[in-house]
């Protein structure tokens, strides 16, 4: 051990060893075993660190009141857009859709939402042939003469690119405001 990391290992050692020096029961939750490990030639720190309130590791991002009339999930011609979905930074999504029919449906069908990454040719295969390279897609059940009001089982996935861009579509017969929540976690 040379003369620069022999303070170091010293004050490690200190900081494991004075709880049970000190007497303290070592079964208690509000101690905790800190391992410090110093990398000097491949990271190099200088000046003061500091870590100011919680770290994020999850973030919630909303597509609020998006008005989407009776159209296909085939029909990507005329899937409503909605804007993109930012999951940079995060290794999966929880999605969850919910909204409400204007009036009662005579026709059974499914709101839902369909995620394309934005990818330069991800997006011309969807705009010149209609084909969706790996979508995420999210839906919720509407009855006929049921409810007005819909909601999906929120659906966990993968996240493989930085930012979606967001269709949706509607196979009822009643135009519907739609709303899409995704909780992108790590």
């Amino acid at each position: 051990m040379s003369q620069k990391t022999m303070p170091a290992a010293v004050a490690a050692v200190a900081i494991l060893l004075f709880p049970i020096l000190a007497g303290a029961d070592p079964s208690r939750e509000d101690i905790a075993r800190v391992l410090i490990t110093n990398f000097p030639q491949t990271q190099r720190i200088a000046g003061a660190v500091s870590v100011e309130g919680p770290i994020m590791h999850a973030q919630m991002q909303r597509l609020k009141e998006i008005a989407v009339p009776p159209v296909g999930p085939k029909e990507t011609t005329r899937l409503i857009p909605a804007g993109v979905l930012t999951m940079d930074g995060f290794t999966s999504v929880v999605l969850s859709l919910d909204g409400q029919l204007r009036g009662k449906t005579l026709q059974a069908g499914a709101v839902g939402g369909i995620l394309i990454p934005e990818e330069d040719s991800v997006q011309r295969a969807f705009e010149e042939e209609g084909y969706m390279q790996f979508r995420l897609e999210i839906a919720a059940p509407a009855a006929a003469g049921g409810s007005v009001y819909f909601a999906s089982t929120p659906e966990r996935s993968g996240v493989a690119f930085p930012r979606y861009r967001v269709f949706f579509y509607n196979t009822t017969d009643k135009t519907a405001t739609v709303n899409l929540y995704a909780y992108t976690t790590n």
